[in-house]
């Protein structure tokens, strides 16, 4: 299946690489044409002028002027759309890349690791070779934090459903064209610095025409005098006025330079990024929903009559106008004439009191559409994927054919598991390399998400909403001097106070105390998992230690054996990767160990 995808994807690729290149060519054409029109205003305009005609000269101009500003704006419209298309094609490019296991090049989530984290940093969430690598086509901050979110923290049940309708809608055979589409809008513009949480507290606070209303009444007059001044002095009046006019303006802009400079540097930050999500609520108002969420964040788009792209692009239009302070001579005539930054921070200021609230909606909304169509894109590249089943029987898990998102070097070997009930642990079992902890994360991995609202690597999957908590990779710490015993000691000390708090834990846990002796390992191992029996919680345990296959014995309703087994032909050992009822009766520590030059006692194997 995943082939035929990666072949849907390429041949898309091919489409919009054809496309491209006539876009292309159209582009260059008007590009020529805009250069003519120039050419030609220009010499008209010389050729009427020379002949002592003026107003044929003039009308000229005009006409030409006109006609430059109609074919400037149809070439930014042509080289608007030959860039989509290029992003298309990257796009469609990227999805293969996805399913070819090539994942280095995407943004791994780095800023939301979190070692203290239930389980993201030993289930692969964020970093290198990452679900979030797998799963996120965000472009911009608002969109990777709102999907980072969703598998930090499992959503409620009916939120799990609504994000499944909305997902099932975005991720239809019909729908690509849309969809990709919403994800390449924003790869026009810079996300490099796109503080949009800080610019929107920093905004918030402004008052700078209420602290000092006098400069709003000079902003209304001065400029007024001032341009009527120097009009009278080019007639012949004095031009003393004009001067003393000129220098007011320029007294009140040096005492607030750096209030200036402060609305400017923080609104420059957030234009690049107004600009993209301006385009992008446009696609999502142009659109029609079926499913109840999406209509829902489509209807809250609209408030007091505006839409959301409309006042996103105002702000916009105000940012990029304030930005003309950017040529020191622009600046200089501007600033001392009417004004200018001061009539752009009054701007700023009457569109936060009628739109902020109203920019926090929306971003709040683009963020939740960008989420769900990140997972729309993975479920479409992935259809033999199967959308979860939410049980309400505690702790049930029954899952077919599952299998780890994350392996691509080979086909990823699937399995089927069932668990149910609280005070339930599963030990596993099995000699080295032999997936015991692969199936350990693979289990976690398709839990996390399920419970977030994304299909899952299996064939069927029923899971009940529970935290999920992990102990895996444990280490020590330098910095906090702390080995990696005492380090996996804090990580099952938060897992009994996890199951203290009354909520369903489900726990993956890989060699607990593997950092001292056997006998207290075993000790230990045992008396956590008799602990673990009453408190709200279930789970999988893996361990190279056999004797806790005896607690089935101890607990047999709550403790069941698995395994996972090889075999040793020659000097080669097979795994199968496939889990068995039962204690793992073959291991192969002393066969690795010969393999790698350490001298072992043929007797000794």
């Amino acid at each position: 299946m995943s082939e035929t995808r990666e072949n849907l994807y390429i041949n898309r690729a091919s489409t919009f690489a054809g496309q491209e290149k006539r876009a292309s060519s159209k582009s260059k054409l008007v590009s020529w044409l805009r250069v003519g029109v120039f050419v030609g205003g220009v010499a008209a305009a010389y050729y009427f002028f020379r002949q002592d005609n003026t107003l044929a000269g003039t009308l000229t101009v005009l006409l030409f002027y006109a006609l430059f500003v109609v074919v400037l704006r149809w070439h930014s419209r042509l080289d608007f759309l030959y860039q989509q298309l290029v992003l298309l094609r990257r796009v469609n490019e990227q999805e293969v890349e996805r399913l070819q296991g090539k994942l280095r090049h995407f943004d791994g989530g780095d800023v939301f690791i979190d070692s203290h984290h239930p389980y993201t940093s030993d289930l692969d969430i964020f970093g290198q070779n990452s679900l979030f690598q797998l799963m996120n086509r965000s472009v911009t901050s608002i969109g990777k934090a709102r999907l980072a979110s969703w598998f930090r923290v499992a959503a409620a049940p009916a939120e799990v459903l609504q994000r499944q309708e909305a997902v099932a809608e975005l991720a239809q055979p019909q729908q690509p064209d849309w969809l990709q589409a919403l994800l390449a809008l924003p790869m026009h513009y810079k996300h490099d610095q796109e503080p949009a949480d800080k610019f929107i507290a920093w905004f918030s606070g402004t008052a700078f025409f209420r602290q000092h209303p006098w400069v709003k009444v000079l902003l209304l007059v001065l400029p007024v005098l001032t341009l009527a001044a120097i009009a009278a002095w080019l007639y012949g009046y004095s031009g003393w006025i004009a001067v003393a006019l000129l220098l007011a303006q320029y007294g009140v802009a040096h005492r607030f330079r750096a209030e200036r400079d402060e609305y400017y540097e923080k609104s420059i930050g957030i234009y690049e990024a107004m600009r993209s999500y301006t385009r992008q609520l446009q696609h999502i108002e142009q659109h029609t929903f079926t499913s109840e969420r999406l209509q829902q964040l489509r209807q809250g788009l609209q408030q007091s009559g505006t839409t959301a792209s409309a006042s996103l692009h105002q702000l916009a239009n105000i940012i990029d106008y304030f930005s003309w302070r950017l040529s020191t001579l622009m600046a200089f005539f501007l600033n001392n004439t009417l004004m200018w930054d001061f009539i752009w921070m009054y701007r700023l200021e009457h569109w936060k009191d009628r739109y902020l609230k109203q920019l926090t909606a929306s971003l709040d909304i683009l963020a939740e559409i960008e989420a769900l169509a990140s997972m729309a894109a993975f479920r479409h590249a992935h259809p033999g994927y199967v959308v979860p089943q939410l049980s309400q029987q505690p702790f049930e898990l029954r899952a077919t054919a599952l299998a780890h998102p994350l392996i691509f070097s080979v086909a990823p070997v699937a399995n089927d598991f069932e668990t149910e009930g609280a005070g339930h642990t599963i030990v596993i079992t099995g000699s080295n390399m032999s997936g015991k902890t692969t199936f350990l994360r693979t289990v976690g991995i398709n839990m996390v998400m399920a419970l977030m609202g994304a299909p899952v690597c299996a064939r069927r999957f029923l899971v009940a909403p529970a935290q999920v908590y992990t102990a895996m990779r444990t280490a020590d710490n330098l910095a906090e001097n702390t080995s990696s015993f005492y380090a996996e000691l804090k990580r099952l000390r938060m897992l009994l106070e996890l199951t203290e708090q009354g909520v369903p834990v489900f726990y993956l846990l890989d060699e607990i105390l593997k950092g001292t002796n056997s006998r207290d390992r075993h000790l230990g191992a045992m008396s956590l998992i008799r602990q673990l029996h009453h408190r709200n919680a279930s789970g999988l345990i893996s361990t190279h230690d056999l004797e806790l296959g005896a607690m089935e014995e101890e607990l047999p309703q709550s403790v069941q054996n698995y395994s996972f087994n090889s075999d040793i032909i020659g000097d080669e050992i097979i795994f199968d990767y496939k889990l068995t009822k039962g204690i793992c009766r073959s291991f192969n520590a002393s066969k690795l160990m010969q393999l790698m030059g350490i001298d072992i006692k043929e007797e000794a194997l």
